[in-house]
């Protein structure tokens, strides 16, 4: 028998979410670097040099790459000739103590966003427990863990279908990928279950993500196997659409795509698709009773050496003084640099104005939206002499059903996220001659140096969906809708998607 020290397994933990929380797997990284080297479309390039450039900066620093930190995803695998030193907690509780000390390390806080009672009041839980933890029993005398941080916003695009035995699984991906959006932030990675039954389909997509990067040596090899050539095939068909990095239009919308599978009923095909963002973070480690295990850190050089830098023409914006007849020339697509105060606000901040006006209440006391800009962000903490953590935006669409309020009640002329706008969200931002500005997701580290001054200005109880004002300086963002309704999160794919097949029939 092997005796696994809890303290081991709960430090352990601990260790890899702080690691995975600012260090991307390289094989992750060298996928990006290889995708930003062939792109053709400028802005699918722009966003990957940002990622980039994020992921070394954070890499550097020590600061996560993402402001969403995540939900925990914890695989762990327990030898049946294993033992534990103590017998006071279950595994479910080792690993919920070390998220929490991850989360709550002072050093580097981690964004604390699991709610409770999620049906009802979804009070935040403060330490990001309890995690999701799947446990099976294995061969021998080993604990072999895979620990992911996932994002909300990738998360909230997993797909599910119960296929007809014989109806074609690529098929589906490609019909079903288009309506995801570009809220899971590409270029990422599919993972893909198959078999089994529903709920397994489901884990076995999320347990597939924990695979390296290896796209590119598989089709130099070539496929052999039925899922290989799958692999392949969905790849292909998937950058086929012109999607792209941040929905933008390019060549690349996914890096990898992964499979399992196990046996399932003959009359069922259940399929499970969740994709895995721009902010990929998770860790494998096996503990054999001779202590802790303790993540290797990277070496910097091993991050390309990317530049971005703005073209001389950019326009540069004044938020304190700017106006709904400065914004009218502003065209979809190009890049803004935004300087000055801006006001920040998501879910929870929107439904609580929304009853504020309601009741007729007006908006709380310190804020005023006229003629400004509201940035969807959930930030966090800051440390040592940081003004905010970082700070990337949240997915736009969930902002969706309060826009026409805000923009009809509130004097607001302009909204900043990540990703596309719904239709109905898209007629409202022309109608009000508002615009909706993009800022790059998977960047939130390189966007919170641009942030000089931060404060809360109302509803702090929200924590970090509060209500802060940012002071900025050249925020780059780009112009995704403007207001005529341009939306480059239609023109870009199209596009691309064309160009894509004139390419292959040359």
């Amino acid at each position: 028998m092997t005796t696994i020290r809890q303290q081991d397994f709960i430090d352990s933990i601990e260790d890899a979410l702080q690691f995975i929380s600012y260090y991307h797997p390289l094989d992750y990284v060298k996928a990006v670097e290889q995708a930003y080297n062939k792109e053709e479309s400028k802005a699918a390039k722009d966003a990957m040099a940002q990622i980039l450039i994020n992921s070394r900066m954070s890499a550097q620093g020590k600061r996560p790459i993402c402001q969403d930190t995540g939900i925990v995803t914890c695989f762990v695998k327990v030898g049946m000739q294993v033992s534990w030193d103590k017998t006071d907690l279950t595994v479910q509780q080792m690993v919920d103590e070390g998220t929490r000390r991850a989360y709550l390390n002072p050093d580097n806080p981690l964004r604390a966003s699991i709610v409770k009672d999620p049906a009802g009041a979804r009070i935040n839980t403060k330490d990001n427990t309890p995690a999701v933890v799947h446990i099976d029993m294995i061969a021998g005398g080993k604990v072999e863990v895979m620990i992911a941080a996932k994002g909300g916003g990738s998360e909230n695009k997993s797909k599910m279908v119960m296929l007809n035995p014989s109806d074609d699984i690529a098929d589906w991906v490609v019909k079903t990928l288009p309506t995801m959006g570009a809220g899971w932030c590409p270029p990422g990675m599919l993972g893909i279950g198959i078999g089994g039954t529903a709920e397994k389909a489901a884990v076995l997509a999320k347990e597939s993500l924990m695979d390296p990067v290896d796209m590119q040596d598989l089709i130099a090899r070539g496929a052999v196997t039925t899922e290989e050539k799958l692999r392949v095939d969905i790849y292909k068909k998937v950058n086929d659409l012109g999607i792209g990095a941040q929905g933008l239009g390019g060549l690349t919308t996914v890096v990898d795509v992964k499979i399992m599978s196990v046996p399932t009923h003959a009359a069922s095909k259940p399929i499970a698709m969740i994709p895995n963002c721009a902010a990929t973070r998770h860790a494998h480690f096996t503990l054999d009773g001779s202590g802790p295990y303790e993540q290797k850190a990277p070496r910097l050089e091993d991050w390309p050496e990317i530049t971005w830098e703005v073209g001389e023409d950019v326009r540069r914006i004044d938020l304190n003084t700017v106006t709904k007849a400065d914004i009218q020339d502003w065209k979809a697509g190009e890049t803004v640099l935004l300087n000055g105060k801006m006001l920040t606000g998501r879910d929870a901040a929107h439904k609580r104005i929304q009853s504020m006006l309601q009741n007729g209440e007006g908006l709380p006391e310190g804020v005023d939206l006229t003629n400004k800009f509201i940035y969807y962000v959930g930030p966090v903490d800051a440390v040592r002499d940081e003004a905010v953590g970082p700070a990337g935006p949240t997915t736009a669409t969930r902002m969706d059903k309060f826009t026409d309020m805000m923009l009809e009640q509130t004097g607001l002329i302009g909204m900043i996220g990540k990703a596309e706008r719904g239709p109905g969200t898209v007629a409202s931002i022309a109608k009000h001659k508002a615009v909706y500005l993009m800022a790059v997701g998977g960047a939130a580290y390189l966007v919170s140096k641009a942030i000089k001054k931060s404060r809360v200005v109302a509803f702090e109880d929200l924590g970090m969906e509060a209500i802060y004002e940012f002071d900025v300086v050249d925020m780059p963002v780009t112009v995704a809708v403007d207001s005529t309704g341009a939306n480059v999160h239609e023109t870009g794919p199209a596009i691309w998607k064309v160009n894509i097949a004139e390419a292959a029939k040359a």
